[in-house]
């Protein structure tokens, strides 16, 4: 097939992953192509972002952009319903005390002031542009799309960068994505003006508040609104007798703390949303001429906001990648074993705590932060996103595990019950999956 342009790099998807991807590429004086299937701004969850984002977004030279459109976030608060009192905890906590703040953004915003920033590099950013497929062989590969007008488009490439997101592309293509047996969920979401917030430098601080079937998110934005999330195990979804707006304000009411802080406020739009949250992994990240990234790579449940992060992250590690594929040939099969190396610290080190979440031991001591042995530094380094910190943070994560294991033996009997619970709650839903649970009716 004859190709209608030529590139060094085609990076799929105009998210964070590949925006940042493109951006760091294009700098670098590659020829980059930047294909997103949609036109910015366009709505996206995961508004949250942690300190680690930070330097990120100065080494991309976008970080007084984002502080313009951010709430500024200082830490964590965590809500029982069972409980008459809550816990804080703050990112400066953590084993670097400098990486004490992050944002919480609007989505839409953040993704198209990234992707805009690679198209000022010198990137080829076209929107409105679906892959359609992807075919390679012995000198790189040929990559055929559809515009938004209908017509079609092809290039050829020596690299290709997957970050479509839960898309998926080459996971697809290639058969190795995974769903994670130990978490299936679903979330409820939606945006209310004048919810009650939290006082002085804690205003923008996102609470993760826990009920029966699962845990809230409560995030506040900068222009006045609040995010609000329910992530359910897929079971309590599934069990819907009613409309989905009227479903999603029952579920409020099972945290009462929640509703307390919404029984003032409108929902933005009378708009509810729901989609499906299945965690999964691919079996490799790389290959001989490309690379996956973000969630086109793994996505783990966003109860601690890393996605963002691991997304942007892995696209500057993930660049090193590329640049030893496009200059040394030679050297690539040994900078693709380190990188699936560190693309999986993250997704292990946040989905141990994740799959453990709805478990009264680590409930309580989120509850009852204490810093015996280091552990409220190593997770607060954990939460904050300085996950590579080095030994003094592996220690304290360490310690942090055995303390559990510890706590849960002792306390057997709720242990088990607990664990119990868990199995009941991801039993396979499968079914669910056919549905289209983004019908609102």
């Amino acid at each position: 097939m004859q190709a209608d342009e030529e590139c060094d790099v085609l990076v799929v998807g105009g998210g964070p992953a590949g925006s940042t991807m493109a951006t760091l590429l294009a700098r670098d004086g590659r020829r980059v192509v930047l294909l997103e299937k949609d036109h910015h701004p366009r709505f996206h969850i995961g508004e949250s972002l942690l300190p680690g984002n930070v330097a990120l977004f100065d080494k991309l030279g976008v970080r007084e952009q984002v502080e313009k459109i951010g709430m500024p976030k200082y830490g964590i608060e965590f809500v029982r319903p069972d409980l008459d009192y809550c816990s804080y905890v703050d990112f400066a906590e953590g084993w670097d005390p400098s990486k004490a703040s992050a944002w919480q953004v609007r989505r839409s915003e953040l993704d198209e002031l990234l992707f805009r920033n690679a198209a000022s590099m010198g990137a080829q950013a076209l929107e409105g542009v679906k892959v359609s497929g992807v075919d390679f062989d012995a000198d790189g590969a040929t990559v055929q799309a559809r515009l938004a007008d209908g017509s079609r488009r092809t290039w050829r490439t020596r690299f290709v960068v997957d970050a479509s997101g839960r898309d998926t592309l080459l996971a697809n293509k290639f058969k190795c994505k995974n769903k994670n047996p130990d978490h299936n969920s679903t979330a409820l979401f939606g945006h209310f003006r004048d919810a009650r917030r939290l006082e002085g430098q804690r205003e923008g601080n996102i609470s993760i508040c826990w009920f029966e079937h699962g845990w809230f998110w409560f995030i506040p934005l900068a222009d006045g609104t609040t995010s609000v999330g329910a992530v359910c195990w897929a079971y309590y979804l599934k069990a819907r007798d009613k409309p989905l707006k009227e479903y999603f304000f029952d579920t409020i009411a099972m945290c009462p703390e929640l509703h307390d802080r919404l029984k003032d406020a409108t929902l933005v739009d009378d708009r509810v949303h729901a989609t499906g949250n299945f965690s999964y992994s691919s079996t490799h990240a790389t290959g001989e001429r490309y690379l996956m990234v973000g969630d086109a790579f793994t996505f783990v449940d966003p109860m601690f906001s890393s996605g963002v992060f691991l997304a942007m992250q892995g696209a500057f590690d993930g660049a090193e990648l590329v640049k030893t594929a496009l200059d040394r040939p030679k050297a690539v099969q040994a900078a693709r074993a380190e990188l699936e190396k560190r693309l999986r610290v993250g997704p292990r080190d946040y989905s141990w705590f994740i799959y453990r979440a709805t478990n009264p031991t680590i409930r309580d001591m989120f509850m009852h932060p204490k810093n015996v042995f280091k552990v409220k530094q190593g997770m607060m380094s954990l939460l904050g996103a300085d996950i590579h910190h080095g030994a003094a943070y592996r220690r304290s994560l360490f310690m942090f595990k055995v303390l559990y294991y510890v706590i849960s033996v002792v306390n057997f009997r709720r242990t088990y019950a607990g664990w119990k619970r868990h199995r009941f709650n991801i039993r396979d839903m499968g079914a669910l999956r056919g549905e289209n649970i983004m019908n609102a009716d």
